[in-house]
């Protein structure tokens, strides 16, 4: 197929769009490779951290982020964006962990309509005792893969294609 022929070539609902543009073969690569990543790897990361310390990848994410918070602790919005997720999914992890006694939640003192998420000790020891198999899992999965310019190139291309959640205040 041409950039311009594909699938569904014929007239559609959208006579009034501009015409489809099909991906050249190297849009093609990027467009793989880049899904193949977005829907593969996150297990390949989860997995070692679900076995070692009975933890998904985004809930370590989100007790990663508290830990390196000033005072252990942050907003529930900006924890969600640091996290990559959204609110909704936040609250549920967080509750979660509430449940767990990795995490308190609170009213923000400084402006209460807003709540902070803080780790507890147990929740930070237990950061301290799953980092180690986190780092090797992206060393191993992801860094040790890439030469350093390998490194500043995704870094680059992940900043532009920041994605940030719809409910991101």
């Amino acid at each position: 197929m041409t950039e311009t022929e594909g699938p569904m070539s014929g007239t559609g609902d959208h006579e009034d769009e501009e015409e489809l543009r099909w991906l050249d073969e190297q849009e093609k690569a990027a467009w793989t490779g880049l899904i193949s990543l977005v829907l593969l790897l996150p297990g390949k990361l989860e997995s070692p951290l679900r076995q070692d310390h009975g933890l998904t990848l985004f809930e370590y994410l989100v007790l990663s982020h508290l830990s390196e918070a000033p005072g252990r602790r942050l907003r529930m919005g900006e924890l969600a964006f640091l996290a990559s997720g959204s609110l909704s999914r936040l609250s549920n992890v967080v509750k979660r962990c509430e449940q767990r006694g990795w995490i308190v939640r609170t009213p923000d003192p400084a402006d209460g309509r807003y709540t902070l998420a803080e780790l507890t000790d147990a929740g930070f020891a237990l950061v301290e005792r799953a980092a180690p198999t986190h780092l090797r899992s992206v060393r191993h999965t992801v860094l040790d893969a890439l030469n350093a310019t390998d490194r500043k190139a995704l870094a680059r291309i992940a900043e532009k294609l920041r994605i940030v959640p719809d409910d991101f205040g």
